[in-house]
């Protein structure tokens, strides 16, 4: 089981958490589905919980922070300094929606949109240093940004973190993104009813078992279950109409930054 419990170089995917509108509901749906354990949930901080996998953690669940949003997950990306990130963030364009903001003892985080209004985050890690298992089932595997302007959006994430992108061959202008070491995620254009921005890839043991489980937790499929170069994927949502996908990746295969 890969595991890390040190703190991901500045500019990698780090952390995911959920944002749910019926907190109780979307523990029952993810806990069934990914196999979760909860951890937290302390009022101090407003309820947030860790998702564990096997007593690591994997992922965060809370309250949405404005009643008024649309429930869904958010990624974020480590920084050694939140602050400086947050003003490179808007001398290229982006937004800062929340300003860096310290989460007691555990860190420093920020929320920002690009200049195309996808969210993301940033995590500065104090004793939370992110999820600490990975591409394994229950846990991220991908995270990719699906965005109107591409090439604006290479531009944009470049300036911030200090991306290089290349291109996936034969795959519509798809392309990965990377510190000048394995990829670490992929961006490609937006396509009508797929969903927009930044979403996570969780990794699961069966794709068929995955997708029942989400239609028979109120969830539905909005691409079905296909073969990739890299193992079996589907697209859904969750009975609020939040999307991620999943994926079955054969046993000693590794997806690419993995």
């Amino acid at each position: 089981m890969p595991t890390r419990n040190t703190p991901w170089p500045a500019g990698t995917p780090c952390w995911i958490d959920y944002g749910a509108a019926e907190i109780d509901a979307a523990k029952d749906f993810y806990g069934r589905l990914f196999d979760w354990q909860f951890t937290g949930g302390d009022p101090e901080y407003g309820g947030y919980l860790n998702a564990t996998r096997n007593g690591e953690q994997a992922a965060g669940l809370g309250p949405l922070m404005n009643p008024g949003d649309a429930p869904g997950w958010t990624t974020y990306f480590a920084t050694d300094d939140a602050a400086a990130t947050a003003a490179r963030i808007r001398e290229a364009g982006g937004t800062v929606v929340v300003e860096p903001m310290e989460v007691g003892p555990f860190g420093t985080m920020v929320i920002a949109a690009d200049p195309q209004g996808n969210a993301f985050g940033l995590w500065q890690s104090g004793q939370h240093t992110g999820y600490r298992v990975f591409n394994e089932p229950g846990s991220l595997v991908w995270s990719e940004a699906a965005v109107d302007d591409p090439a604006a959006a290479r531009n944009f994430y470049a300036a911030v973190f200090g991306f290089f992108f290349a291109e996936v061959p034969g795959a519509e202008g798809y392309t990965t993104f990377a510190l000048g070491g394995d990829p670490l995620g992929g961006l490609g254009g937006h396509q009508p009813g797929s969903p927009k921005g930044w979403t996570a890839c969780f990794a699961v043991a069966s794709t068929g078992d995955a997708v029942a489980t989400v239609e028979a937790g109120g969830g539905k499929v909005t691409m079905a279950p296909m073969d990739t170069e890299y193992g079996r994927f589907a697209v859904v949502e969750d009975p609020w109409a939040a999307p991620f996908s999943v994926m079955q990746v054969p046993e000693g295969m590794q997806v690419p930054g993995s």
